[in-house]
């Protein structure tokens, strides 16, 4: 983060200085108390169940200079009605000094977001600082968290950028319109908020209309809605996917016994092989749009293969962990929904064990198709899996969907004596559920 004096800050968000007024933000800013950085800014929100003010002698033991809140604190505070709204002014502001040294590469889509961020992160710091969204911190606190990162040094900064609404997209690009707009594609993730596919469309093409003027879209070539987000610009459009039409293509692709992708990238007049360390057929078309990103960007594609080559993904996305006895843990357990939970199972049934077990819990936010979707997806397993372990009552039309292949338990704890009293060497276990059903507790206890 540039430095800030409060002055500036409370000048810039329409705030208020309560107590020392000499003091100067150094460090960025943080709604966690304990993660404040020496010289930081502690973000205190009100919320609900949890009031950021109560935290303010917590960040500043961890070194925060200052608070942005409502209320004045027992450290120097920017006093403001908004807490939200400051800090989306505060980050427009830092990131509008530095504009003209920044590419602003903001990235939507149904599934896939955080993965592509890290893959476009990789790609893009091979050649220059890069800030990007730290795992999925992709809402509209996220976002500002993310630009208020930036200082003198940083070339490149990608947005992640989520949306449970139509206008939420819009409202993010607004804090910092991209040169680089990227969209994945049109699931159904959140299908229960927007109502329908057509409103989810709609929804991510907010950021290809919030290009800055001149801005490239970045579009699925394998999806028919992404691609006709075409119309939504003016601006110069690259493609990617599987598709023959598509301006970087996969090709080639073949997976190893631990389902890695290898694979060649081509565009009109280049190619280059890539061989990615992370999992899954599926993260090779991610892949190919993280070389479409570094492309618009101006980087030659053989050194975006090779970043792609050497990258890693944020945390509980299909991590790999071989277990005390001989089993193996795939570790997903970050967030689902359909297409993703598919992408996981294929994953799954990719790689090389003795047996396969799934254990699914809840999809969240499907709406009213929420009760076939999971039966649909426990099909899909039973397909994949020698064995579909649902975990809880949500999840029981998962378990309808596996039929015979199905354990049905009634929580994690019983997930978890399970696991313990039945895997053994050689088997494979994929943990997969929305976030919500906290299924990373039993990957945890496995581990």
């Amino acid at each position: 983060m540039i430095p800030l004096a409060l002055e500036e800050i409370a000048s810039v968000v329409g705030g208020v200085v309560e107590g020392d007024r000499s003091v100067t933000v150094t460090a960025p800013a943080v709604l966690d108390g304990r993660e404040a950085e020496p010289g930081g800014l502690f973000v205190a929100v009100a919320g609900e169940r949890v009031d950021g003010h109560c935290y303010a002698d917590q960040a500043g033991r961890a070194g925060a200079a200052a608070v942005l809140g409502s209320c004045p604190t027992s450290l120097p505070t920017v006093v403001v009605a908004d807490v939200q709204t400051a800090l989306q002014r505060l980050a427009s502001h830092v990131v509008d000094r530095l504009r003209d040294q920044l590419t602003v590469v903001g990235l939507t889509g149904s599934q896939g977001k955080t993965s592509t961020k890290d893959l476009v992160a990789a790609v893009l710091s091979r050649v220059a600082p890069t800030v990007a969204t730290v795992g999925s911190l992709n809402n509209e606190l996220g976002v500002p968290l993310t630009m208020l990162r930036t200082d003198e040094s940083t070339r490149f900064l990608v947005l992640e950028m989520g949306a449970r609404h139509v206008g939420h997209i819009a409202n993010l690009a607004d804090l910092v319109p991209p040169d680089v707009a990227v969209v994945l594609n049109v699931g159904r993730a959140h299908l229960g908020k927007f109502g329908s596919r057509a409103a989810i469309a709609t929804a991510k093409g907010e950021l290809v209309q919030g290009l800055a003027p001149g801005g490239t879209a970045v579009l699925n070539a394998d999806d028919p809605r992404v691609v006709a987000m075409r119309a939504l610009t003016d601006g110069p459009v690259w493609t990617f996917g599987l598709a023959a039409h598509a301006d970087v293509r996969v090709r080639d692709l073949i997976l190893d016994r631990l389902a890695r992708a290898s694979f060649v990238l081509h565009t009109a007049d280049d190619s280059a092989p890539v061989i990615l360390p992370v999992l899954g057929a599926h993260q090779a078309l991610n892949a190919s749009a993280a070389a479409a990103v570094a492309l618009a960007a101006g980087i030659p594609l053989h050194v975006a293969a090779t970043a792609l080559s050497t990258a890693s993904l944020s945390r509980w996305r299909l991590e790999w962990r071989t277990l005390a006895g001989g089993a193996t843990l795939l570790n997903d357990s970050y967030n689902a929904h359909p297409e993703s939970t598919l992408a996981g199972l294929d994953v799954l049934a990719a790689v090389q064990a003795d047996r396969r077990i799934a254990v699914l819990g809840e999809m969240l936010e499907l709406g009213e198709d929420s009760g076939a979707e999971h039966r649909a997806v426990g099909e899909y397993a039973a397909a994949r899996a020698d064995v579909v372990v649902a975990v809880g009552d949500a999840a029981r039309a998962i378990a309808v969907g596996a039929g015979d292949s199905a354990v049905t338990v009634p929580d994690r704890e019983a997930a978890v004596r399970w696991l313990h009293s039945h895997l053994a060497a050689g088997d494979v276990v994929l943990v997969k559920a929305s976030r919500a059903a906290r299924l990373d507790e039993i990957a945890a206890a496995l581990e």
